[in-house]
């Protein structure tokens, strides 16, 4: 009979809980097969099979210590004959091996027909569909196995339902029903109050004109494809303004141990990613070296684990600056709050064209509002405003990015 027990999913981490339970008592699994989800207060992870038998689960769900035995299985358990089985006495005889292999096939063609997945949901996707009364069908699954995510909600949802598909936006009646929060919502709590009341947090605003960056995308974004593999979005510039803005005032980049300061000589930047999980913040481990491909490609790497719900929180510690971008939801303005115990954030909005002046003229340019959260106590007004104007100018003129910051001309005369 081997143990399985909850590993540690970090560094002073002493307790997690168990989210929702990927088998049933009594199935056989096979080796890395998924047994379990649990929340601890920084991610949300998968404990798999490390051997092939019958399992017996010990806690159904709840909190545990980390090293705590939640389930057994029976190595010495036969393995069902043919596809593997929920059940040993489905498939008692060898003949019946045969009947079994038959008996999905009628839901994976319906799967092919339809496009709609007859698997579970997720917690969050389950969660999600009970509170804005959207069944299985009306989803289109992309996890693994035909499970549905949070993401395939979503997706379904921002599409639209027809009358006939979802019925009324609300039901006419009022209950109140009451869900225990996750271990992850718990600690996201308690850290945004310990923001608000550990920190002398203010927020900075200025606005950036897109259209060199456009311009450019617009010009190279088939060849950048074609040469490097990815697309070339606007937030590899933004991180790699970003990176040479914090070379020039790297107090931007620090942040308060007790009664030091602490100052980092790189930039790990922390993206947040929306994901079926919810918000997280993988960290792009020295930004400052990347080339626009490389930033590229490290973030496409990050929100494809963030995805597919494979993110480790060694990927989401240790960032000393954090982007976000609330445009992607359409925020036109906004004050994003640290992310400790770093001392600033960068909040993007969307693009809005907007009339703006430029050589005496009335011109319509597309224009992003930018936000600058910083702590107060280690970081002085002063340098938030020059430094949130210096990512805005190197924006407006990206060729600067080649030289700290600075135009060609101002190299040029050594300036």
């Amino acid at each position: 009979m081997f143990e399985v027990k909850v590993p540690s999913p970090g560094e002073s981490i002493t307790e997690v809980e168990i989210a929702s339970w990927l088998v049933s008592d009594g199935d056989y699994v096979q080796q890395d097969a998924e047994l379990c989800e649990i929340d601890s207060d920084k991610a949300t992870l998968t404990i798999n099979a490390e051997r092939a038998g019958r399992v017996t689960i010990l806690v159904k769900e709840g909190t545990v210590n980390v090293g705590d035995v939640i389930c057994k299985i029976d190595t010495s358990a036969e393995a069902p004959a043919g596809v593997p089985a929920p059940k040993k006495e489905e498939a008692p005889k060898s003949e019946a091996a045969p009947k079994k292999e038959a008996a999905p096939a009628p839901v994976a063609e319906k799967k092919q027909e339809t496009g709609y997945a007859a698997g579970t949901p997720s917690p969050a996707a389950k969660k999600l569909m009970a509170e804005n009364n959207v069944s299985a069908h009306q989803v289109k699954a992309s996890g693994k196995d035909g499970r549905i995510t949070k993401g395939d909600v979503l997706t379904a949802m921002s599409s639209g339902f027809s009358l006939g598909e979802a019925g009324q936006s609300w039901a006419g009646g009022r209950e109140v029903r009451s869900e225990k929060m996750s271990m992850l919502r718990r600690k996201i709590a308690e850290r945004l109050v310990s923001v608000k009341n550990d920190t002398a947090m203010l927020t900075t605003f200025n606005e950036v004109n897109m259209k060199p960056i456009m311009d450019l995308r617009g010009r190279y974004k088939q060849k950048f494809a074609d040469t490097h593999g990815v697309n070339i979005g606007f937030m590899s510039f933004f991180t790699k303004a970003v990176t040479e803005a914090l070379y020039h005032y790297p107090a931007v980049n620090a942040l308060i141990d007790g009664q030091d300061i602490v100052f980092h000589d790189y930039c790990d930047i922390g993206v947040a990613v929306s994901g079926p999980k919810g918000l997280m913040v993988p960290v792009l481990r020295n930004a400052e070296q990347m080339s626009l491909a490389q930033i590229e490609a490290g973030i496409k790497e990050l929100a494809i684990k963030v995805r597919d719900g494979k993110i480790s929180v060694d990927d989401m510690t240790g960032g000393t600056f954090t982007i976000t971008n609330g445009g992607v939801f359409g925020s036109m303005m906004s004050t994003p709050i640290l992310n400790p115990p770093q001392s600033a954030i960068l909040g993007m909005h969307n693009i809005v064209e907007r009339a703006v002046v430029e050589n005496g003229q009335i011109v319509a340019r597309p224009m992003m509002y930018l936000a600058l959260s910083y702590d107060h106590r280690i970081i002085d007004g002063k340098e938030s405003v020059s430094f949130l104007v210096k990512v805005k100018e190197m924006l407006e003129n990206p060729a600067s990015m080649l030289f700290g910051g600075k135009t060609a001309e101002e190299v040029l005369l050594g300036l």
